[in-house]
C-alpha cells in the first residue's frame, strides 16, 4: 500500500529545514543573488544543525538520512533560494561516487575529514570540450610507478573555489572512451590544484561555479575510487542521485513561484476585483499546482527506489527532465501573473525564472536525459511495477 504520510523524524527534519530557510536564507536571498555572495555564514550554521551532510552516513560525520528524507529536506532548504540551498546540499552529488565505490577506509578518511568543515566537496566531471560527451575528456591520470599524475582542467564546477574535497574524473587512455575514465578523491590541500575563472551567471548567483586546473597533481592508489576504468560508471550512478536532487530543487522553485503568484492574485485588484477572481488566472494557478504535485511525486518515487537499492537511472532522468521543464513553465507563468511588477529586478519571481533555466542544463541537459529515458522505454527497463 502506498503511503505518503511522514514519520515523526521526517516531520522534525522538515520543520527544522523550513525554519532554517525562513530565518537564515529568506532575509538575504535577493541581496546574495544581486551581489553573487558566497553564503559562508549560512553554510556554517547549516552544518552545525545537521542540515549540510544529510546524505552521508553518521559514521562518516553526516546526518544519515534516507534518500526520501534527504529530498524532502532539500526541497525545504531550496524554497527561499536554490543557489544557497545547493551550496548547502552539494555534497549529495559530489560525494556520491565516493560513497558508491570507495572502501570503508577511504570513506572514513576522506569523508570523515570533510564533514569536520562546512566547505563540503565538488564534482569534477565537465570540461571545456567534454560536457555531455564525457568520452571526450582530456584531463589525464598517467600512472608512474605507484603514483598517478593528474593533469588537465575542469569547468563549471559548483563549489570548485571553496570545496575541501574534490571528486575528480580523469582518463588514463582516451582511445578507450568512457571505459578509460577513473575516479579519484583529492583533498584540496594536495599540491598542484589551481582555481581559474569564477563564473558570473544569469541565475543561481550565490552558487559559486569555477574553473579548476590540475598541474602535475601526484596521487596514490589510496586516492583511486573503485578500479581503474570504473569512473564513468560511478559518475553515472552518482548522477542518478543528483538528478533526483535536482527534481526536489525544481519542486522548491516551482512551489515558491506558485506561492508568490497566489499571494499577488489575492492582493492585486483590476476592474474592481482581485485578479484571482478571473478564470484565466484560475487556469494558470491550477496548471502550476499540477506540475508541482507531479514533480514532488517523482522525486519521492526515485528516493523510494534508491532507499531500496532499485536501479533508477531512467526514472531519475525522466524526473529531472519533467521537473526542470515544469519549474521553467511555472516561474514564467508567475512572472506573467505579476506582470510588470514580476519582470522587474528585485522581484522574487524574476529571480526564480532565472534560477529555473539552469535546471534544464546542468547534471545532463534535458536533451541528454530524454535520450536516457527514451532508451529505457525502448528496452522495457523503465517498467517498475
Amino acid at each position: 500500500m502506498i503511503d505518503f504520510s511522514l514519520s515523526d523524524e521526517q516531520k522534525r527534519f522538515l520543520d527544522l529545514a523550513r525554519e532554517f530557510s525562513s530565518k537564515e536564507i529568506r532575509p538575504v536571498a535577493l541581496q546574495y543573488d544581486r551581489d553573487g555572495t558566497y553564503p559562508e555564514s549560512i553554510l556554517k550554521k547549516a552544518r552545525e544543525l545537521g542540515l549540510m551532510y544529510t546524505n552521508i552516513p553518521c559514521e562518516y560525520g553526516g546526518s544519515g538520512m534516507t534518500f526520501v528524507t534527504h529530498y524532502l529536506v532539500t526541497e525545504a532548504l531550496n524554497y527561499d533560494c536554490c543557489a544557497i540551498g545547493q551550496m548547502i546540499g552539494i555534497a549529495h552529488l559530489s560525494t556520491g561516487a565516493i560513497l558508491l565505490g570507495g572502501t570503508e577506509k577511504q570513506k572514513k578518511k576522506f569523508l570523515g575529514r570533510m564533514t569536520e568543515s562546512y566547505r563540503s566537496a565538488c564534482f569534477c566531471l565537465t570540461e571545456p570540450g567534454a560536457g555531455s560527451d564525457a568520452g571526450a575528456m582530456n584531463t589525464s591520470a598517467q600512472r608512474k610507478g605507484d603514483k598517478y599524475i593528474l593533469n588537465g582542467s575542469k569547468c563549471y564546477i559548483t563549489n570548485g573555489q571553496h570545496a575541501d574535497l574534490l571528486c575528480v574524473f580523469a582518463t588514463s587512455d582516451r582511445s578507450l572512451g568512457t571505459k578509460g575514465i577513473s575516479c579519484f578523491v583529492v583533498p584540496r590541500d594536495t599540491p598542484g590544484i589551481r582555481v581559474g575563472r569564477v563564473e558570473d551567471k544569469m541565475g543561481h548567483r550565490a552558487m559559486v561555479v569555477a574553473e579548476l586546473f590540475f598541474e602535475g597533481v601526484e596521487l596514490t592508489k589510496e586516492n583511486l575510487i573503485g578500479e581503474e576504468g570504473q569512473g564513468f560508471k560511478l559518475a553515472m550512478m552518482a548522477l542518478d542521485r543528483g538528478r533526483a536532487n535536482i527534481t526536489a530543487i525544481c519542486t522548491a522553485i516551482g512551489q515558491k513561484a506558485l506561492d508568490e503568484a497566489t499571494k499577488w492574485a489575492k492582493e492585486r485588484e483590476q476592474f474592481g476585483q482581485p485578479i484571482g477572481s478571473f478564470q484565466g488566472v484560475h487556469f494558470m494557478l491550477a496548471d502550476m499546482y499540477a506540475l508541482i504535485m507531479a514533480s514532488r511525486a517523482m522525486y519521492l518515487q526515485v528516493g523510494w527506489m534508491l532507499d531500496r537499492d532499485i536501479k533508477c537511472s531512467i526514472e531519475a532522468a525522466a524526473a529531472k527532465c519533467f521537473a526542470s521543464d515544469a519549474a521553467m513553465k511555472v516561474t514564467t507563468d508567475a512572472v506573467q501573473i505579476l506582470a510588470g511588477t514580476g519582470y522587474m529586478k528585485g522581484a522574487v519571481v524574476e529571480k526564480l525564472m532565472r534560477d529555473a533555466k539552469l535546471t534544464q542544463i546542468f547534471e545532463g541537459t534535458n536533451q541528454i536525459n530524454r535520450i536516457v529515458s527514451g532508451r529505457g522505454v525502448l528496452t522495457g527497463k523503465s517498467l517498475l511495477f
